[in-house]
């Protein structure tokens, strides 16, 4: 208990800290480097919940059994979209400032004037409005049902939740795509690519996976999992093995393509993150986000041994911030920033995350009790 009360006085004051910095950089850097550093914080939040909120929907979708003892974390972990809605909000406030699209100027531009309704900040403040709207539908019906369920014990939540998972995944689809195309791709408008969304939709779902297994493995470290064994952790790791190569080659098709048609208005994108600084980043990311994962759960046993499992999970979430980073800061130029700024966002929203999933792990049983399949879940074996 003392330590627990240790750990939520360090992180409030990681909150804090970083909360000075986060006002401090407005003037301090400029807004157009503040509200980059907005972006990217709620583009990773939004996908972390949103990838660990797929992932409740998959089950219910498949009918899976053997995930039911876990299902309860990634419910947990999607909850990080209810203060991805304040955050979503106030990033809105970045469309005039880093967004072509948004400019007047844009209506003389050959290329976006054609867009100028689309870009525009009235319909893209409606379309990130509808984005949320469906999320909390989504967390209503999936995560909301399920932890009544625990006292309910009512079956026909399994029912209910199987005929939307189906409508989910349409609304899942939607948003990532909205959110690909809008928050990220719209930074350089003039540019497109037709699998973006699959990309950060790859990207979305490994968070949500590492986020998954590491509150799993913290669980079993106290003992509040009991029952959940090597073959459930086998499948989280096979899991990440197998999107870890679907990243890969989402990314690496994205950029194959381009790089054989040679189009201009498509190798731009590509030409300002293989230059300078920006270069060793995209190596760095392609280790990270790759290669190291990918040697490190080769192997049948890697995949259910807690210890690399956890540090492939840390390393994940680590490349997935590192990706979005890669994605959104060379609007800023062709020099990579990362400074105090940088830092005292860093320590505002992972201090505030930490907290929010430490209170979110204490609300509900720590598996879905109510779930007539639960047994079924705890005796599978491989």
């Amino acid at each position: 208990m003392k330590q627990n009360k240790q750990i939520s006085t360090l992180l409030w004051g990681a909150v804090v800290l970083g909360a000075l910095g986060v006002f401090g950089s407005y003037v301090a850097a400029g807004p157009e480097r503040f509200w980059a550093n907005w972006v990217l914080w709620f583009v990773l939040l939004f996908t972390l919940g949103l990838g660990s909120l797929f992932i409740v929907a998959l089950e219910h979708l498949v009918n899976a059994k053997w995930s039911v003892p876990i299902r309860r974390i990634p419910e947990r972990v999607s909850t990080l979209l209810l203060p991805a809605i304040p955050v979503g909000l106030i990033a809105l406030g970045a469309i005039p400032v880093l967004y072509p699209g948004a400019r007047p100027e844009a209506a003389h531009h050959p290329i976006l004037a054609g867009k100028a309704f689309w870009l525009s900040l009235p319909f893209f403040s409606v379309r990130t409005l509808i984005a949320l709207g469906l999320c909390i539908l989504g967390l209503w019906v999936l995560v909301g049902g399920s932890l009544k369920q625990d006292t309910t014990k009512d079956p026909a939540f399994n029912f209910r939740a199987r005929k939307f998972a189906p409508a989910f995944m349409a609304i899942f689809a939607l948003v990532i795509t909205l959110v690909a195309f809008d928050w990220i791709s719209g930074l350089t408008p003039e540019w497109y690519s037709d699998i973006f969304g699959v990309y950060v939709f790859a990207g979305a779902f490994l968070s949500g996976l590492a986020a998954t297994v590491l509150a799993v493995l913290h669980l079993q470290d106290q003992d509040r999992l009991e029952g959940v064994r090597g073959d459930h952790l086998y499948n989280l790791g096979a899991f990440l093995f197998a999107f870890t190569v679907f990243w890969s080659y989402i990314g690496f098709a994205q950029y194959m393509l381009m790089w054989y048609a040679n189009f201009p208005d498509e190798v731009i994108y590509y030409k300002v993150r293989l230059v300078g600084a920006w270069r060793v980043i995209t190596i760095a990311l392609a280790a990270l986000h790759f290669v190291l994962p990918f040697f490190a759960l080769v192997t049948r046993e890697a995949k259910k041994d807690p210890k690399r499992l956890r540090r492939v999970a840390y390393l994940m979430l680590g490349a997935h911030v590192l990706d979005v980073y890669w994605l959104i800061f060379p609007v800023l130029g062709t020099k990579p920033h990362f400074s105090w700024p940088e830092l005292s966002f860093a320590l505002f929203f992972l201090g505030g995350i930490l907290l929010w999933i430490r209170g979110a792990m204490q609300k509900g049983e720590d598996m879905p009790v109510g779930d007539p399949f639960l047994r079924e879940g705890l005796e599978f074996r491989l």
